[in-house]
């Protein structure tokens, strides 16, 4: 792995969980085989260091980001698969902010969803380069004609193919170069070129052929170019792939590659043997292909602001392998034989075992100086083939690998070095917003589960874990039911905690109807030292917000002095307990204006006792409301589907204060980068404990949203009936 930095290319595979994106990185895997063929093995490796026994990788689903790497013409190619279901889309930012190129993954049957057209015009804000591969090509349904009109229609111009597919004579899969001409044929001898003429002479695909020579005409910045071409000559070929790659590099077009399984062509699996690496599919070489000469190398991608740890200004890094280290945390996990691993991607310097490391992120260093609490030492590199970790002396700018044994360094979190120390700025995370409450089963659970909680915290920065102050209840903050269901399996099968899910409780408040009038007595003089304590209180609500006030009217001694705070202490205690149903009391000014004392019997005990009975007193006088907490609430959607959220914020007994229009981002071509809608809304916060997962079904993928806390306001009478009842 010491290569330069333009010897690697970084690729995310992007797309909607069921697209086929680990099938796909399985098959490049096969067809670029292991590392110096060290054996004729070619068996299609599962995309993880991780061992199968670890919940992350299931069979049917994806829950987590993996890397794979695999070497194609020379040059190292880390894969970054991420999970399609949107309740782990903190692992797909990890791998955009690892990654330099994108490939999208689209189903030929399943089509683009809304969250795949919302990444992709995250993508293009930023110009990354991108790719499409359609997938499912095998599939009954499948139409890559139709598909290829649904990205167009979906991520706008630039999307055109480059290679066409046809379902050859006999079984297998033809596929002919646009550009080239060139004629791959994956069938049951595996894959066989044929000449580059015979491509051309097909006329099915002269349409096809013009449309992106003109495209990449269009992109181009050769004017002759332009000129040969409105005069009828027939463009060079090679400055034809050469503006192609300066485009794709630019993010300005975005070939679509035709990848798939031959299902109905054996090569070998019939008779259980297992053929060439690549007889069980079509288009991995052409799509490794891609990788190499189209997407930028690490260098041509612009590094992120660089600060110091401090946060004061440092002169932007350059990418370079002699530079000083720069290097990010993108995913922390354990092993179970390995320990504690974490993927780092380099962005400057070259990274080596034992080196000694500065580490900034999660509020470190930030006293102006770098502490050197915050140093340790780097263990053994690697980088990761199917399930097996291969050691590598160091990883030098660009490249992404394996660290073991960072005992500090979280996820996120920047390593320098320690004479240079920088820090990358955080990358944007979803804020998790589905709350789930847990407990622990039993004793030996509740031991485990402190820690386990904290290391799965580090692993997954969308997962917040509160310790509720009020409820005394343990909260889960997740993305989602998918998200939660693996955090509860994990601390299961890796830590041994089980622990059963409760009710969410509501921290819900109390506050008096109307201005009243409370008595309390605590008079006991009978058999030993008595109690004696009189206290007469005035109380009104205040309105929301405003908490407790005490004011002393106390005149004449009634009451001697040193007794006035402890009625205000027993006012304090009462109001904590509630008076109806438990729920604290709030937003009260209490006025003390008279009492009783006696010389002898007379006590701060006596005192508090008489203070929280006088407002249970006026409790009983004015009534009880019950107050719930209201969230103010910003949901972001399409311009389609605001009346339907709209409709359902007010089935939820929230009020619409507002809308704001969000043009779409300038230059950005994608039909879901059309014109949002922000609506601005007051939400009981009990109404909104799953909106996380219903907004997700209203607007179909493409809304989103943020809650912060609003304040308190009455509850419905039926309502706060049915809870005290």
């Amino acid at each position: 792995m010491s290569t330069a930095s333009c010897d690697v290319r970084n690729v995310v595979l992007v797309g909607h969980t069921g697209a086929g994106k680990t099938a796909l990185v399985d098959r490049l895997l096969a067809t670029a085989g292991p590392p110096e063929r060290q054996n004729g093995d070619h068996q299609l490796a599962h995309t993880s260091y991780v061992g199968h026994a670890d919940p992350d990788h299931r069979p049917s689903r994806s829950v987590s980001l993996t890397l794979c790497s695999l070497s194609h013409r020379g040059l190292t190619i880390n894969l970054l698969d991420t999970p399609g279901y949107p309740d782990f889309v903190g692992e797909l930012r990890a791998g955009l902010r690892a990654a330099d190129a994108a490939l999208f993954v689209v189903s030929a049957v399943d089509g683009v969803d809304g969250a795949t057209g919302l990444l992709w015009t995250e993508c293009a804000e930023v110009g990354m380069p991108r790719a499409i591969a359609i997938t499912h090509l095998d599939h009954a349904r499948a139409d890559f004609t139709a598909a290829v009109e649904e990205c167009q229609r979906a991520f706008g111009t630039g999307v055109l193919p480059a290679w066409l597919p046809h379902r050859a004579t006999g079984g297998g899969m033809r596929l002919t170069g646009l550009l080239t001409g060139r004629i791959v044929d994956y069938g049951r001898g595996g894959r066989r070129e044929t000449t580059a003429e015979s491509g051309r002479s097909d006329v099915r695909h002269a349409a096809a052929r013009a449309a992106l020579v003109e495209g990449i005409i269009a992109e181009s910045e050769d004017e002759t170019l332009l000129d040969r071409y409105l005069s009828g000559a027939d463009p060079d070929l090679d400055l034809l792939l050469a503006d192609l790659e300066k485009a794709v590099a630019h993010g300005t077009f975005f070939p679509v590659l035709p990848v798939g399984l031959l299902t109905d062509q054996g090569a070998g699996h019939d008779n259980g043997e297992r053929g060439p690496a690549r007889a069980g599919g079509f288009g991995s070489d052409e799509l490794l292909d891609l990788f190499v000469q189209g997407f930028p190398a690490p260098a041509e991608h612009p590094l992120p602001a660089l600060t110091r740890p401090d946060g004061s200004a440092c002169d932007p890094g350059t990418g370079d392998p002699t530079g000083p280290l720069v290097a990010e945390v993108v995913k922390t996990t354990t092993d179970p034989y390995v320990g504690r691993m974490s993927v780092v991607r380099v962005f400057s310097g070259t990274l080596r075992p034992d080196d000694p490391v500065h580490v900034s992120g999660h509020g470190r260093a930030a006293a102006g100086h770098a502490d050197h609490d915050d140093d340790e030492r780097v263990g053994a590199l690697s980088r990761p083939y199917g399930s097996v970790l291969h050691s590598v002396p160091d990883c030098p700018a660009g490249g992404i690998c394996v660290v073991t044994k960072l005992g500090t360094a979280e996820t996120g979190d920047t390593l320098s070095s320690l004479d240079d120390p920088r820090h990358l700025p955080a990358w944007t995370m979803p804020e998790p917003l589905l709350p789930i409450a847990i407990r622990a089963r039993g004793r030996a659970d509740e031991d485990r589960l402190s820690t386990a909680l904290s290391r799965l915290a580090v692993e997954d920065p969308t997962l917040r874990v509160v310790q509720d102050p009020e409820t005394s209840q343990l909260v889960l903050w997740s993305m989602g039911e998918a998200h939660a269901e693996v955090v509860l399996e994990r601390l299961a099968q890796r830590y041994g905690a089980t622990v059963d899910r409760v009710p969410t409780v509501i921290p819900l408040r109390e506050t008096l109807r109307a201005p009243a009038r409370g008595l309390g007595r605590q008079v006991k003089q009978s058999g030993g030292h008595g109690q004696y304590a009189v206290c007469q209180i005035e109380v009104e609500p205040l309105p929301p917000g405003s908490g407790f006030e005490f004011v002393d009217e106390v005149v004449g001694g009634a009451i001697p002095r040193s007794f006035i705070p402890s009625v205000e202490k027993g006012i304090r205690a009462q109001m904590a307990q509630g008076v109806r149903a438990g729920h604290p009391l709030t937003d009260l000014r209490v006025r003390l204006v008279d009492g009783k004392s006696h010389s002898v019997d007379s006590s701060d005990m006596a005192f508090q006792i008489a203070g929280g009975l006088a407002l249970r007193d006026a409790a009983r006088s004015s009534g009880v409301v019950v107050l719930e907490p209201v969230l103010a609430v910003d949901v972001s959607v399409p311009d389609e589907f605001v009346g339907t959220v709209v409709s359902d914020l007010s089935t939820r007994r929230g009020r619409v204060v507002g809308m704001d229009p969000v043009p779409p981002a300038p230059g950005s071509a994608s039909s879901f980068a059309a014109t949002r809608t922000v609506v601005h809304a007051e939400v009981p916060e009990s109404e909104m404990s799953r909106y996380a997962i219903e907004l997700r079904s209203l607007s179909h993928g493409t809304g989103s949203f943020h809650r912060e806390p609003h304040g308190y306001e009455p509850m419905p009478p039926q309502l706060a009936d049915a809870l005290s009842g």
